[in-house]
């Protein structure tokens, strides 16, 4: 029983963080501030895009510099 969740948790663990838990930390960031501008009564939709456009060059940049 205990090995099945150790595999289930790692599966998870491998999903949400990946390769780079940089990204991982950008997505949440990205939805809490999302939810942060709704929350303020202001339109929401540019906040996903905005992170999207500034973590996906850095992270396609740190994967192709590294040895």
């Amino acid at each position: 029983m205990i090995n099945a969740v150790r595999r289930f948790l790692a599966f998870w663990y491998d999903f949400v963080i990946g390769d780079d838990w940089r990204v991982a930390v950008a997505v949440v960031l990205a939805m809490t501030l999302t939810w942060l501008v709704h929350r303020s009564g202001t339109s929401a939709w540019w906040v996903v895009p905005v992170f999207f456009a500034l973590v996906l060059p850095v992270s396609l940049w740190r994967a192709v510099s590294r040895p």
